[in-house]
C-alpha cells in the first residue's frame, strides 16, 4: 500500500487554520481510497525540527565511512527526515505564507532534507517524481496581476525547492483572502475569500482521489 508523508505547519490548530484543513481535506479522502496504507505525519509547529548546524550539514557532503562520530550523531536527524521521504509515494505539504514566505519550521525540514547527492544535487535524486502536493494558503492576494505580485515568496520558492531541488512533481493548492471574514479592511472580499475556500478543497479532494487512483492502478 502507498504511503503518504504529511507535513503541517500552520502555528494555528484545527479549522482555525486554512491550510490544515486543506491539508485535512486531501488526507481525508487519501484514507477513504487507502485505509490500510501508511501515514507519516509531523506537524511542525508542535515540533519544530532543529536548525541545521554546522556538523549535521558538512557530514551530508561526506562519505558515510569518512564522518566523524560528531557527524555520524549530528546526522541522524538528517537521516531520519530524508528516509521518511524517500519512503513516501506522495507528499502533503501544508504552507501558510507568514511575513511574504514560508513558515520557518518548514525551511528547517528543507534545510534537513536537501541533501546534495541524494536528495538534491544529481539528474535523478532518490525523490525524483515522487507528487507533492502544496497548499499554500494566504491571508492576501499574491496573484499574478495583483499589487501584491511581487511578495509571493511561497509558490515561488517552494517550485524551486521542492521541483527543481528535490526533484518532486509539485502541485499547489491556493486558499486566498483567508483573512477576509476577520478583517474589516478586506469586508468587500468575502465572497472572493469563500469561493477560493471552496475551491481549494475541491481541489484538494479531487487530487487526492486522482492520486490514489494512479496508485491503484500501479
Amino acid at each position: 500500500m502507498p504511503t503518504l508523508l504529511h507535513i503541517d505547519t500552520s502555528v494555528f490548530p484545527g479549522e482555525a487554520s486554512a491550510s490544515r484543513s486543506v491539508t485535512a481535506t486531501f488526507r481525508k479522502e487519501w484514507e477513504a481510497q487507502h485505509p490500510n496504507g501508511t501515514v507519516i505525519y509531523r506537524d511542525l509547529a508542535a515540533e519544530p525540527l532543529p536548525h541545521l548546524d554546522g556538523l549535521a550539514a558538512a557530514a551530508g557532503f561526506a562519505a558515510p565511512d569518512q564522518r566523524s562520530p560528531e557527524q555520524h550523531t549530528a546526522f541522524a536527524l538528517r537521516e531520519t527526515l530524508a528516509g521518511e521521504l524517500e519512503q513516501a509515494d506522495v507528499v502533503l505539504i501544508g504552507a501558510p505564507m507568514y511575513n511574504f514566505t514560508i513558515p520557518s519550521t518548514l525551511k528547517a525540514w528543507l534545510d534537513h532534507v536537501i541533501i546534495m547527492g541524494r536528495t538534491a544535487g544529481a539528474e535523478q535524486t532518490t525523490t525524483s517524481g515522487t507528487p507533492a502536493i502544496v497548499v499554500a494558503s494566504r491571508g492576501g492576494g499574491y496573484g499574478p496581476g495583483t499589487p501584491r505580485e511581487s511578495f509571493e515568496f511561497v509558490t515561488n520558492y517552494l517550485g524551486k525547492a521542492l521541483g527543481d531541488g528535490l526533484g518532486l512533481d509539485v502541485t499547489f493548492v491556493v486558499p486566498e483572502l483567508t483573512l477576509a471574514r476577520s478583517n474589516p479592511a478586506m469586508a468587500d472580499l468575502v465572497e472572493l475569500s469563500d469561493a477560493s475556500k471552496a475551491k481549494a478543497h475541491e481541489d484538494a479532494a479531487a487530487k487526492a482521489k486522482e492520486l490514489a487512483t494512479r496508485f491503484a492502478a500501479a
